[in-house]
């Protein structure tokens, strides 16, 4: 079934759909490919946007904004943390089935974790409006709704047990939310800081007897599958595991997998001086899971005085592919008050974004290069155009044709 029909469905008519989704034969790529990797996906993107493009207001302290490193590098992290979560919720879901009096199956148990979680991934569109996110309780509330109707109808559970069953993996999932937040957290301490998780897309779904290219991101994904399908026979956690991390880089990378430019190649691009004021402080730092690294180079410049910059380069790495959905998504727009001006537009390849201050305070100016590079540049004591000035003698162009360095197969 489509991808649009079976959200409707599933969120509109539960007590229909889970019965046609346990007649259903669908393989672990089918659901992970043609399901969450489109919603997760753009769920990630809208509190990317949101975060990091959108911001939200502080009393006293205006609009506040996550720095887009930080952003993406959450948005990436929270992405991955969604498939893991609904493969740990679903070998949870089986392994619990024969104490409610339901049967073991591990492919309708990972049906019903994948489709109880549809509320949480549309509900996370909503953080494109940061302030809306409250919303996701509700969304939270449904799917344990949608979980109690769905564990009867394929784990084959009495219906009078259902309550006790539903509770148990709720309380399982409550314990997985928290794990996953606490890696969540400290991997946002490698690029930066942040927090967002999980969300309807336009990519479609799998039809019956599909297939794709297999050096596309869906053909990687459906390979990945295979992997995890031929290790689940096997009763291999670990290999299964260790088959979807190689392979979302791939996804996220747009069908290719990315090794961040090492550390020496990224810091000429933070020079000694810059804008005429001399660097006070520096820092490199490459973290992340494997296949899903990102490279980071940060530095201070200031005069002592009234002027400064805090510049920062991120290498996406396998985040490329996450890169380009934001420039599917056309993120461009201005916006202008009292206190700055504020607006994102596209300059030839060039995501930008900027922020100048009316009232003296900072200005910032920030860009995406080749679906990969992240430049942020933020002054203080400077005039907008000074800011730019300074961040054109970095000589970005270098930058940018290094995009496919580190690409792999």
């Amino acid at each position: 079934m489509a991808l649009v029909a079976r959200v409707k469905n599933i969120l509109l008519a539960p007590k229909t759909e889970w019965p046609l989704i346990a007649g259903e034969t669908s393989s672990t790529g089918d659901l992970m490919g043609g399901y969450v990797a489109p919603l997760a996906g753009a769920a990630a993107l809208a509190g990317f946007i949101g975060s990091s493009f959108v911001g939200f207001t502080v009393p006293m302290l205006g609009n506040m904004r996550s720095p887009i490193g930080a952003g993406l590098g959450t948005a990436v992290f929270t992405f991955v943390m969604a498939f893991v979560g609904v493969y740990l919720l679903s070998m949870i879901i089986n392994a619990l089935a024969p104490s409610f009096g339901g049967e073991k199956n591990p492919a309708q148990a990972l049906k019903v974790s994948v489709y109880a979680y549809t509320p949480a991934w549309i509900a996370g569109l909503l953080q494109v409006i940061p302030l809306l996110g409250i919303l996701g309780l509700v969304a939270a509330f449904y799917g344990i709704y949608l979980l109690y109707l769905g564990l009867p109808a394929l784990m084959k559970n009495p219906a009078e047990k259902s309550v006790g069953y539903t509770a148990v993996v709720v309380i399982c999932a409550i314990v997985i939310g928290f794990v996953l937040s606490f890696l969540v957290g400290s991997f946002s301490h490698i690029v930066g800081g942040g927090a967002g998780m999980m969300g309807s897309s336009m990519i479609p779904g799998r039809g019956a007897g599909a297939t794709f290219d297999k050096d596309s991101p869906m053909g990687k994904l459906e390979d990945i599958g295979r992997k995890m399908e031929a290790a689940q026979k096997s009763g291999d956690q670990q290999a299964q595991m260790k088959a979807a991390m190689e392979g979302l880089g791939a996804v996220l990378g747009g069908g290719k997998r990315y090794e961040p430019l090492a550390l020496d190649a990224l810091k000429p691009f933070a020079p000694e001086s810059l804008g005429g004021l001399a660097r006070t402080a520096h820092n490199s730092e490459r973290g992340g899971m494997a296949g899903l690294e990102i490279a980071k180079v940060e530095a201070d410049y200031g005069d002592g005085a009234q002027k400064s910059i805090r510049l920062e380069i991120v290498d996406t790495g396998g985040a490329a592919g996450l890169m380009g959905l934001a420039g599917w998504a056309n993120l461009q727009g201005e916006k202008e008050n009292q206190r700055s001006i504020e607006r994102t537009r596209k300059e030839g390849d060039r995501l930008v974004h900027e922020k100048i201050s009316k009232t003296g305070g900072a200005n910032e100016v920030a860009m995406v290069l080749g679906n990969r590079f992240i430049v942020e540049a933020k002054g203080r004591g400077m005039t907008f155009d000074e800011l730019k000035s300074a961040l054109a003698s970095l000589n970005l162009g270098k930058l940018e044709a290094m995009k496919e360095m580190g690409a792999k197969k």
